[in-house]
């Protein structure tokens, strides 16, 4: 009797498990399978964010694509028509902005409002790479880095908000996308104006979805390994530029270091869909996030080793000065002077 009580319970326990999978499951597929999406991409010009946009586009998605280059946005759309993806111009809005800049954030946002009635994923890709030792990195450089890689997803997320959290709960959870990336989880050598940037923004989505996880907004943050999206023709480089250019692109282009744009454009749909908090993708950045996160002092270790061992030495002809040097008056009192930066020869 004791037995049959037992497996009877066992039963009942294995059968809600099952059903809440399932409902799980169904919420999921239908999330990834409904039609008329409306899906709004920053950066959706070329790369990640036309793999993207391609992506959706045959789930049947509407979309918004944006950049700062009308020309590029053009041709996206061309691209997508010479594909297949979508049947007509029409499925796509295009629209400019420096999303740098809040005011054209927040005009984006009001103009893809205005013409589809809402936005219903949002996906914060557009972002730049300065690549260079760091003593020949300017303040411009970490400025620069910022406001695209940060400050546009703030600026974006922000105009959005209001929208999302008043969106009518027939049309599902809203989605945020940002595309972080695995210079967001480990420290990169010659990359840290990059890095800086991708620390604030993994840091910002995460908390960004514990605040609105139960307000009908899932947020994603994805974190990418290396990936052959053709960025590094569109890097920033400083110090020994050639020597720069040789490492960042060789590891940009080999297929088993880099993934393709349609395998991560894959992976980021499918977590979108199943309400995923965060992926990585590539195994060699699952394993870079894990062994940073488990051994910092390892970790850190041996990116130092690479950096002395495998990057180019910095450029003496292009070296800032960094730091203070102290200079004795007359009054025999300190006083701090900034160094001033040496001339860079031809």
């Amino acid at each position: 009797m004791k037995k049959s009580r037992a497996a009877l319970h066992t039963a009942q326990i294995l059968t809600g498990i099952v059903a809440a999978t399932a409902a799980y499951a169904l919420k999921s597929n239908s999330f990834r399978r409904r039609p008329g999406q409306i899906v709004l991409i920053t950066g959706g010009s070329r790369g990640l964010g036309l793999a993207l946009a391609e992506r959706y586009a045959r789930a049947g998605a509407r979309l918004i694509l944006t950049a700062r280059n009308l020309d590029e946005l053009v041709t996206a759309r061309h691209t997508l028509l010479d594909r297949g993806a979508i049947q007509s111009p029409d499925e796509v809005l295009l629209i400019p902005a420096d999303l740098t800049d809040p005011a054209q954030a927040a005009t984006l946002i009001d103009h893809a409002i205005g013409h589809f009635g809402r936005i219903d994923i949002l996906i914060n890709n557009a972002g730049i790479i300065e690549v260079g030792p760091v003593e020949n990195q300017p303040l411009a450089a970490y400025r620069r880095a910022m406001a695209t890689n940060f400050f546009a997803a703030l600026h974006t997320t922000h105009a959005a908000l209001p929208h999302l959290l008043r969106r009518n709960p027939i049309h599902g959870d809203a989605a945020i996308v940002n595309i972080a990336s695995i210079g967001g989880k480990f420290a990169v050598p010659h990359m840290l104006p990059y890095v800086a940037s991708k620390f604030a923004l993994v840091g910002f989505s995460e908390g960004l979805h514990a605040e609105l996880r139960h307000k009908g907004i899932r947020v994603t943050t994805v974190c990418p390994g290396l990936m052959r999206t053709g960025g590094e023709a569109h890097a920033d480089f400083t110090g020994q530029t050639k020597k720069e250019q040789r490492w960042f692109t060789l590891a940009a282009r080999t297929p088993v270091l880099a993934t393709s744009v349609r395998h991560a454009a894959n992976k980021i749909y499918n977590a979108v869909a199943a309400g995923r908090a965060e992926i990585t993708i590539t195994p060699q950045a699952w394993l870079a996030a894990r062994a940073a996160g488990l051994a910092p002092e390892t970790t850190q270790y041996l990116a130092s080793l690479a950096n002395h061992l495998l990057l180019p030495d910095p450029s003496p002809s292009d070296q800032l000065n960094l730091g203070f040097t102290l200079k004795v008056s007359t009054y025999e009192t300190f006083e701090v002077e900034p160094k001033t930066k040496q001339p860079s020869t031809p």
